[in-house]
Order: structure tokens, then sequence, then C-alpha cells
């Protein structure tokens, strides 16, 4: 059920999206030039490596970039790129993701290999559940770029503080998660997004 769900609303929301993602395409290619999309690699349900879509915000990767942004403050960021991240537009080609199964709208934000233990109970658990575009740790770090941009070592505090953290409630999201919970989180992330 949730499949299906995620599946028409993720057509829908496209076919919404469509005339939006155009012109933001159209804009990012005449001041930033290609690649208009980004990949990166990420860890989907039962620890499968997926590649997950999205806006281009920063410049084109360099050998040695680090894994995670360092926040709102990080200097790759591009001006368009910051704008798109102000408003999570740089996620809506997610919704490609959603379609081909390999993420649902709702559930645990996907991790970077980097940062996932396949053999630790926790991260089974949390593995058991496709990842999402939003869920409740995406709510609950919202503003994590603000947090990273303080940070002296910002891998080191992902690392140490934030990760634990949104470790803790994508369990209880993989234990206790229900379709109508789904749709709360989604209007709490329209919410927020308002807001």
């Amino acid at each position: 059920m949730k499949r299906g769900f995620d599946f028409l609303a993720a057509c829908g929301l496209l076919l919404l999206l469509a005339l939006p993602m155009a012109v933001v395409c159209l804009i990012l290619w005449q001041r930033e030039g290609r690649p208009i999309f980004y990949h990166q690699e990420r860890v989907g349900r039962r620890g499968r490596p997926f590649s997950i879509l999205k806006f281009r915000t920063m410049r084109p990767a360099r050998a040695g970039d680090a894994a995670i942004t360092s926040g709102e403050k990080d200097d790759r960021i591009t001006a368009v790129g910051a704008v798109l991240r102000r408003r999570r537009m740089d996620e809506w080609p997610q919704l490609w993701n959603v379609l081909r199964g390999d993420m649902s709208l709702v559930g645990p934000r996907p991790e970077v290999p980097e940062f996932v233990d396949l053999q630790s109970e926790s991260w089974q658990e949390v593995l058991s559940v496709r990842p999402g575009i939003t869920g409740p740790d995406a709510l609950a770090f919202k503003d994590e770029g603000a947090l990273l941009a303080e940070a002296a070592d910002p891998k080191a505090y992902y690392r140490s503080h934030i990760l634990p953290q949104k470790l803790q409630l994508q369990q209880r999201y993989a234990r206790e998660h229900s379709l109508l919970g789904d749709v709360r989180i989604l209007f709490r992330t329209l919410s927020a997004l308002r807001g």
C-alpha cells in the first residue's frame, strides 16, 4: 500500500512540478552550466546502494571534496544553489528516485556509505525500510546546514553529534511507521517549508 501511494503521489507531483522543474533546469544551465543534476551514491533499503538525484547546488566536484557540506557557508555552494537549498527545491528530482523504487516520499534520509555501518543492528533496523525524501530526522534537523557551519570540523561533528540523534529517530520510524503517520509527516514538511 505504501509503495502504491508513493508511486501515485510521485507521478502527480512530477506532473505538477514539471514546468517549475523545467524553469530551474534552464536557469541552472544558463547561470551555472552543466551538469544540471547531481548524483551521489547513498545506502538504500537492505543496504543496497543507489544513486540519489538532486539539482546541482555546488560547483562540480573535485578530488578531495568532502562527502558532506559544511553548511550554508560552504564556498562550493553556487548563488542559484543557495536559493534552491533554502527552499528545498534541490530535492525535487528525488521524485524520480521514488518512481524507480529507490526511495519513498517519507522515510529515513538516505546516508552516504561512509557513515553507514552495515553490521550494526541499529543500521539494519533503519535499512529495513526505504529511505525517504522527508522524514522525522529531516524535520528534526532541517537546520543541519547551520549547525555544520558553526562546527570547527563539520564531518566529525556530524558523526559524533548529529548522526547518533538521527539514527534514533530513524529507528523509531522504522518500527512505528504507518500510512497515516507518513501523511502527517508530509503535512509537517509542507508547513516547515512555508515557515
